[in-house]
This record gives structure tokens, C-alpha cells and sequence, in this order.
């Protein structure tokens, strides 16, 4: 019989609001709350501390509804390259136990260890729960299991600082029981469906017909399936894989709604030319474009589309962007964020080994072009060069998304 795996996924609690709390030891008794800047538009809860959960504050809500619960609440911005030193620190300890360390984002990772000769994943678990809290000063909650999906339910079923473990035994008594929007990749419109079919809880999916699931929900209703029926196969990546880049991208919340096409238009070349000179940068080019649009009323949906050619080009991105958006954005409502990504990435050196173009000449010419902003930004700054559009609108235009970029939480499925 094939031995259990055994993968743990380490959680650690409240991050960001813990950094800050950690950091500025004034603050360690107050409620805490990590948001976004309110002048431009992300002022929303990004974290909080466990005090200012207890007073019932969420993370996402708009930082006027958060103060109208706790007014005495304390609001700090967002520290990025510190809470990467943290996250690298952590990682620098698991990597003690395992090679075998795949990241979910700043705050999360999973662990195979497997054949560990440090002890059972319990015992391991409990080792590092007590590191982190020694060396770090941070807490973490660890799921342990045979496998990733229900590691990471473990991870979340205590908190703060604390272990779960979930075995082919007890699973059905602990994971079947939670409502199904705790599974892995079952969203707010996912458990809408699932509601109205009557499948509210993870058992419901374990024990319901996996070819109604597929019928219903295409092959996420399968892969739901499987997840709720422990039989999760997905490997924890090595260290190397998951060091390697799966997608540039950039998003904003805009300081207005955007309500026509021109809006549209200016944010996305100027996400464009972020995402490209991203990708020169890491010596890459993108064969995807993937955007990310959110109304004002928080609905939100992303689309993607395969282009000709592999790519770099802020016009390339832009034009693929758009047309994506044309295609399918109804305009019942105004736009509040956007983002623009690129995906399937391939080195620039792979992608001249594979293709001949036409119009090969022209390409070359906007490529150096493009490097040549790029050099007159990195003596200049950002703005010493911009596209005549963004002269319309100082307000949309006033954004340096490649310094500020968003850190993507890197896919389950690697």
C-alpha cells in the first residue's frame, strides 16, 4: 500500500497587521488595521490585527465602515518590502525541514515533508510553529494532511497559533461539516450556484453525483469533487519551481469610476506599459493577456486571450487588453478597478529561436523604441515620458503602477 504523504500549510496570522504590530511596539494593544491610501481610492482593510477582529472589523471593507464599528481603530499603510523581509525569513526556516516549499501568496506556503527524519508532520509542525514565534516574533496556524487541499482547510479551521491535523479518518467529521465556500476555488458566484442547487456544505459536494458536478459546473464541478473527497493528487512544488515567474501584471483602483471607452483607454495603456517593461525586465514575453475588471457595485470577472506572437510590447498588450474588454464589459455599471496581465511566459531568447515574422523589421524598431523609454524612465523617472492621451486626463494618468505594482498570489495548480 502507497504511503500518505504528508504536506502541511502554514498560515501566518494576521501578517501584514502583525509586521506593523511587531515593528512599532506602541500599537501591539490597540486595533490595528493595514489599508490601503483612502485619497486614492484603496481605502479599504487589507489586514487587522486580532483585537480589531474581535471588534468585528473585515478584512475589504471601506476603512469609514471599519472607523463607524471602532472608532479608536489605528490605521497604518501598507509596507511591502518589509513584509517580503518577513516572508523570505519564514521561508528561509521551512526550507530547514523541506526543499519542497511551494508559496500562496506573501503569507502562506505549503510543505511536503515527507520521509522527514525531524520527526512526524505533528511533531515538525509544532517545531516550527514555535520557530517562527521565537525567531520571527510572528505566529502561524499549521494544517497537517495527506495532501494540500485539506492541509490548507486544517491551516484555517484554528486560529491564531495553532495546529489541526485532518486524516483519512477524521476528515469526513471535521471538513464535511464547513460550508462549502471554504473549499479551495469555491467563490462567491460558485457557492451561488451551489446554493441554488442545495449543496451548501463540503459534504454535500463529497456525496454529490460527480457527472451531475461536471454537467452542472463544467470541470471545476470534478475538481470540486475530488478536493472534497481527499483525493487531492497536486504535488508541492521544489524550491527552484516555484521560484519561477508565471505571469506581470498590474491592476488599480482607479480615483474615479471610469464611465466610457477613453477612461478605459488610458488606464489600460498605462497598466500596458507597466506589464511590458516589467517583462523586459525579467527578459521575458507573454503569448497571454488576461484582464481583471471590477464595477462599482464589486462585481467582478477576468477574461483572457492567446496572442499572435509572443510579446513585450505596451501596444501589443494594450491592443489585446481592450478588445478583450469591448468584447465582454455590457456597461450596465462604471468601472471602479482594472487590471492587465501576462501569462505564458517564455524567455525573449526562446521566443527568437521559434518564429520569423513579416513584419519583423517594424517589430524591432518599437522594441528599441521601448527600450529606449525604458532607459530615459530609469534616469528620469516614470512620468518624463508619457503617451499624449494621458495628457487628457492628469487625474486617470497620475499612476507609476510599475513601482507600485500588486504582488499576485501565486495559482494552486502552479
Amino acid at each position: 500500500m502507497t504511503q500518505d504523504r504528508i504536506i502541511l500549510h502554514s498560515d501566518m496570522n494576521n501578517f501584514y497587521a502583525s509586521v506593523e504590530c511587531l515593528m512599532n511596539p506602541a500599537i501591539r494593544d490597540l486595533p490595528v488595521a493595514v489599508c490601503g491610501d483612502p485619497l486614492a481610492r484603496h481605502g479599504i482593510v487589507l489586514a487587522k490585527n486580532q483585537l480589531a477582529k474581535r471588534l468585528g472589523i473585515i478584512t475589504g471593507e471601506a476603512i469609514w465602515q471599519a472607523k463607524q464599528k471602532c472608532p479608536e481603530l489605528h490605521v497604518v499603510a501598507p509596507d511591502y518590502p518589509r513584509y517580503l523581509f518577513y516572508a523570505r525569513k519564514a521561508r528561509k526556516i521551512y526550507e530547514e525541514y523541506t526543499l519542497q516549499v511551494e508559496p500562496f501568496g506573501l503569507d502562506e506556503s505549503w510543505l511536503d515533508v515527507s520521509g522527514s527524519t525531524r520527526g512526524s508532520g505533528t511533531e515538525i509542525a509544532e517545531q516550527i510553529r514555535q520557530r517562527m514565534k521565537n525567531e520571527l516574533g510572528l505566529t502561524v496556524s499549521i494544517g497537517v494532511s495527506f495532501n494540500k487541499i485539506f492541509a490548507k482547510l486544517g491551516s484555517d479551521m484554528k486560529k491564531p497559533d495553532a495546529i489541526t491535523v485532518i486524516t483519512r479518518a477524521n476528515y469526513r467529521s471535521l471538513v464535511w461539516p464547513l460550508p462549502a465556500s471554504e473549499l479551495l476555488y469555491v467563490g462567491r458566484a460558485t457557492r451561488g450556484k451551489l446554493t441554488r442547487v442545495n449543496i451548501k456544505t463540503i459534504g454535500d459536494i463529497a456525496r454529490c453525483d460527480p457527472d451531475y458536478l461536471k454537467s452542472y459546473l463544467g470541470k471545476w464541478g470534478t475538481m470540486l469533487w475530488q478536493f472534497a473527497n481527499g483525493l487531492d493528487d497536486q504535488p508541492v512544488q521544489e524550491t527552484d519551481c516555484s521560484e519561477q515567474i508565471k505571469s506581470v501584471g498590474n491592476s488599480t483602483t482607479t480615483p474615479r469610476d471610469l464611465i466610457n471607452m477613453k477612461d478605459i483607454s488610458v488606464t489600460v495603456h498605462i497598466l500596458s506599459e507597466s506589464v511590458a517593461a516589467r517583462l523586459r525586465d525579467q527578459k521575458l514575453k507573454c503569448s497571454t493577456v488576461q484582464i481583471s475588471v471590477r464595477d462599482n457595485a464589486l462585481f467582478s470577472f477576468e477574461r483572457q486571450q492567446k496572442l499572435r506572437q509572443p510579446t513585450y510590447l505596451s501596444g501589443d498588450i494594450a491592443e489585446a487588453a481592450l478588445a478583450l474588454f469591448v468584447r465582454e464589459y455590457s456597461w450596465e455599471r462604471p468601472v471602479r478597478s482594472i487590471g492587465v496581465r501576462g501569462t505564458d511566459l517564455i524567455s525573449q531568447e526562446d521566443e527568437k529561436q521559434l518564429q520569423f515574422w513579416s513584419d519583423d523589421n517594424h517589430r524591432q524598431k518599437m522594441e528599441q523604441l521601448e527600450r529606449t523609454i525604458d532607459d530615459i524612465r530609469s534616469r528620469y523617472g516614470w512620468f518624463s515620458v508619457c503617451r499624449a492621451m494621458m495628457l487628457s486626463d492628469r487625474e486617470l494618468s497620475d499612476l507609476n503602477p510599475k513601482h507600485d505594482h500588486v504582488i499576485y498570489p501565486v495559482s494552486y495548480f502552479g
